[in-house]
């Protein structure tokens, strides 16, 4: 399976009456956008605005950041299942404009929503203070259950970023990344003697709108599933969750999940990389043993020699994360956990929800309970009194200046378990 992510890369971004790309400057049809948008009649209203690094701009409460491409070679374009008919991804070619982001905010349904800001302190938390942001505010219409709300919200910016990607279509790339990878038995063949790894991807599926969509169907539907990587970083997987903030994966960070990109960068030089396995987090206590059962005897039946486990979220999917260490390392598989740590404003709490002995590589992406102090914005893009009902924020943490302290649980990608943040680790 080949896959060419070909980059155009966006110097500028301004509104105007047509969609187009041309010399580096993308042009957003505001209008039409608008209108294509409103299709849905669950839309009331779409307002569109932008925020660019370094202006001192806050967008507030961040639902999800998706990048926008166009497939201009091969099949499955948008996001297949959920804003175009079922097709295989993976292959062909895709015209990306790198630089640029689609952000959704809107009123909340869940608290679990977050905050950007271009500039200042807050900026070096947040990887979508570097990209150039089309911020489309949703307006549901009145009297939508939670879940037609939540769902509204989302497939309006899935189509945005659709619609926008479209600006790219004739347009030359300014680099060309490709994806090759054959068969298991194939690459095998031709990397016998490299150790053979595969990457678990633990995704939130545990309803009350936390679940991640994998071609369109719910995690929490599914057996833990194998993947080639060149379908999540082709649009395979979305976010669809309103899990915290600094660890929800959103569908711009599944696009260039870190993790893929870095084994994939590392495949057939030191290791053998055999694929991804998408597994649920569960509730039940029934449905944890049935997926890390199954997610341990997935990686055992395709002989990995060492597994790379990402988790989204905390708390309740500790227990999953610990549990498939467990299972593997005690197959003789060396397995390595990616998660971040709950440990208090001092960080001197317990990090995890639970704990298991055979956890003894673990990569930390960070204190999602670190306080952060955020001066007034010059412009804020949504509404800065959503801070008081995001997880990590509370009442009174707003000043009448429009400064806010919150932890970094309310910062979007703070600390993504998948790599794709600005953290870095000291090693003493």
């Amino acid at each position: 399976m080949k896959l060419e992510l070909r980059k155009v890369k966006v110097k500028d971004i301004v509104l105007g009456d047509q969609m187009k790309f041309a010399d580096g400057v993308l042009t957003v049809d505001v209008n039409g956008l608008i209108a294509a948008l409103k299709d849905d009649v669950n839309v009331k209203e779409i307002k569109i605005d932008l925020a660019k690094p370094g202006d001192k701009t806050r967008i507030i409460p961040v639902k999800d950041v998706i990048e926008p491409r166009v497939k201009v070679e091969g099949k499955g374009n948008g996001f297949p299942g959920v804003t175009t008919p079922i097709e295989q991804l993976g292959s062909g070619a895709v015209n990306v404009l790198d630089g640029a982001a689609v952000v959704t905010i809107g009123d909340i349904v869940g608290f679990q929503e977050g905050v950007v800001d271009m500039w200042g302190e807050g900026a070096k938390w947040t990887p979508f203070s570097k990209t150039m942001n089309i911020v489309v505010d949703i307006i549901p219409a009145n009297g939508l259950d939670p879940h037609t709300h939540e769902t509204t919200v989302r497939l309006a910016g899935l189509k945005a970023a659709e619609l926008i990607g479209y600006a790219a279509k004739d347009a030359v790339a300014d680099e060309v990344e490709v994806f090759e990878m054959g068969s298991i038995f194939e690459e095998t063949e031709k990397y016998p003697d490299l150790p053979k790894v595969v990457y678990v991807e633990m995704l939130i599926s545990q309803g009350l709108l936390h679940d991640g969509y994998i071609y369109g169907v719910n995690s929490q539907q599914i057996l833990p599933t194998m993947i080639h990587p060149n379908e999540e970083i082709d649009g395979a997987v979305i976010s669809g969750n309103c899990v915290a903030a600094c660890d929800k994966i959103t569908t711009y960070q599944h696009q260039n999940n870190s993790a893929i990109l870095d084994l994939y960068n590392r495949h057939g030089k030191d290791i053998n990389f055999l694929g991804v396995i998408l597994t649920p987090e569960l509730t039940t206590l029934a449905g944890k043993f049935r997926t890390c059962d199954y997610t341990a005897k997935l990686c055992k039946s395709l002989g990995a020699d060492g597994v790379i486990v990402s988790e989204e979220g905390y708390g309740n999917p500790d227990s999953d994360l610990l549990m498939i260490c467990k299972r593997l390392e005690s197959e003789g598989i060396k397995t390595v956990l990616i998660t971040d740590e709950c440990s208090g404003w001092d960080g001197m709490s317990q990090p995890l929800a639970d704990t298991t002995p055979e956890a003894v590589a673990v990569v930390s992406a960070g204190n999602v309970s670190h306080v952060v102090e955020l001066p007034p914005a010059d412009k804020v893009i949504g509404n800065a009194k959503a801070i008081a009902t995001l997880a990590g924020g509370w009442e009174g943490c707003l000043s009448e200046d429009g400064s806010m302290k919150c932890e970094l649980n309310a910062v979007i990608g703070a600390t993504s378990e998948i790599g794709y943040h600005n953290l870095t680790v000291k090693l003493y």
